[in-house]
């Protein structure tokens, strides 16, 4: 449990943190608008930013991460203390937009985001990163992510 990320800091219709999926293990409540949840080593999360000014959003974020690991490499993004290992990272609504539409097709089928395969993730990263679409997530494709985690060391 040496994941944390704070959660959500807001300030009202200007900045937004958000988990959007995972298991946190543990929940520290700061105040009325800041909490600290921690994840297991090894877990995946997914967690969304975005910030607004005057004349709208000036950024929308959205990560997936699986939590730091001891001893592993891990890389560092805002809000999320000591960091983890980037899965998916795009910024921009359109593409944020189409990430969410995908975690919740994920659901859809019953299946939690954070048990998606990593490398599903990873795919989704490439494809929407060059403006492609990605492959759909499937019961198929989840049992065979079952089963090969299964044999993996």
């Amino acid at each position: 449990m040496n994941q944390s990320t704070r959660f959500p800091f807001r300030l009202e219709k200007r900045i937004e943190n958000r988990i959007r999926f995972g298991r946190a293990v543990s929940e520290q409540i700061i105040d009325r608008r800041r909490r600290i949840l921690s994840f297991a080593p090894g877990s995946t999360f997914g967690f969304v930013r975005w910030a607004s000014n005057d004349f709208g959003t000036v950024i929308s974020r959205f990560d997936i991460l699986r939590a730091a690991t001891p001893g592993q490499r891990y890389s560092t993004v805002p809000w999320v203390k000591p960091g983890g290992d980037v899965l998916l990272r795009l910024a921009g609504w359109p593409k944020v937009e189409r990430i969410l539409q995908l975690v919740d097709a994920v659901g859809a089928l019953d299946i939690d985001p954070a048990d998606v395969a990593p490398d599903y993730w990873h795919h989704v990263h490439n494809r929407l990163s060059v403006n492609e679409t990605p492959r759909s997530y499937t019961r198929a494709r989840h049992q065979a992510w079952l089963r090969r985690r299964e044999i993996a060391p």
